[in-house]
């Protein structure tokens, strides 16, 4: 199912409008069809009738919500990003600002680690809800591959589900949090646009998105322009990642995406990649090339993009250097 929006959204003198974002009803007998139909068009989709509670989502909201609102040097004690623990406006290690907090978790295919990043507080609460949720949203992320490898008519099913699945897999989970910014167009140079999160593409195989009720994230479409999406606490956005780009050979493509801030309200987002284990090899699927096809990438481990990729800045073309020079006679 696609449901159509056409809205035009004003921010100050910007005006973005949103697009056909695909909807796609995990219910519906066709879904598998649909999953791929928005998986090479747009690279990015929403699904409703997930399953998961709405508990489950907003439990982990209202935990991460008491923690970003707490004094600052409280926040501060929590061992800094690097990568992984609390960080705040400095994204990675290469330059990147944004208007932007965040907590970085890694994860396994069974429980985020109490040992990773120490949180003040109830901290046995926010674990608890921290990992219901992502047990929750891997289940779901796994589905819809296993939708994806059935739409594109490729064995085994578990073909791509399995790399998140696998105990060694190098997942992980990050709660941004975009306070409102009362200052925007004093720090945005007048244009109404300060950037939250930089224009990025996701270099894992596929990330899973929830967000409070806040406008901010938008996508880029094939012709550059930018589009508001819609938000919606109820719903999970899926977005294709490099690594899923490279094993479906280019059918599929990584979406840039953003966030803008928010001069009113504060935006929340809980955002898991699901990456596979390390010395996984990333290339085509041998299953879904057709005879005589060429592959258009390197094959590369994952841990050799991975390392790759977070050298450079968030808005570089992260596949460049792994890409086949193909000639065309």
């Amino acid at each position: 199912m696609v449901v159509s929006s056409q809205t035009t959204l004003q921010n100050s003198s910007h005006i973005f409008k949103t697009c056909n974002i695909p909807v796609i009803d995990m219910l519906d007998p066709q879904a598998k069809f649909h999953i791929t139909k928005a998986c090479q068009e747009f690279g990015f989709l929403k699904v409703v009738n997930h399953g998961i509670p709405n508990e489950t989502m907003t439990n982990l909201e209202g935990d991460a919500a008491k923690f970003f609102n707490l004094p600052q040097c409280e926040k501060n004690k929590v061992c800094p990003a690097n990568p992984f623990g609390y960080g705040n406006k400095r994204i990675g290690s290469n330059g990147d600002v944004g208007w932007v907090e965040y907590l970085l978790f890694t994860t396994n295919s069974e429980i985020v680690s109490e040992k990773s990043v120490s949180i003040p507080g109830n901290s046995q609460l926010f674990w608890s809800s921290l990992n219901e949720y992502v047990t929750a949203v891997r289940n779901m992320a796994c589905l819809v591959l296993e939708k994806i490898a059935d739409g594109l008519t490729i064995e085994p099913k578990n073909v791509l589900s399995r790399l998140l699945r696998d105990q060694k897999s190098d997942s992980c989970f990050r709660l941004n949090y975009y306070p409102p910014c009362t200052e925007l167009e004093a720090l945005s140079g007048g244009n109404g646009n300060l950037i939250g999160f930089g224009e990025h593409t996701d270099p894992q195989v596929i990330s899973v998105i929830r967000s409070n009720n806040t406008t901010g994230l938008q996508i880029s479409l094939r012709d550059g322009t930018w589009v508001s999406v819609p938000p919606d606490q109820y719903s999970f956005f899926i977005i294709v990642g490099d690594s899923l780009q490279v094993m479906t050979n280019g059918r599929f493509r990584g979406v840039k995406h953003r966030v803008l801030a928010n001069s009113i309200k504060a935006r929340l987002s809980m955002i898991y990649f699901g990456g596979p284990p390390l010395n996984e090899k990333i290339a085509p699927l041998s299953s879904l090339m057709e005879e005589g096809e060429e592959s258009l990438y390197k094959e590369f481990t994952w841990h050799e993009y991975k390392k790759s990729a977070y050298k450079t800045r968030l808005s570089d073309h992260r596949l460049g250097l792994f890409e086949k020079k193909i000639e065309v006679s």
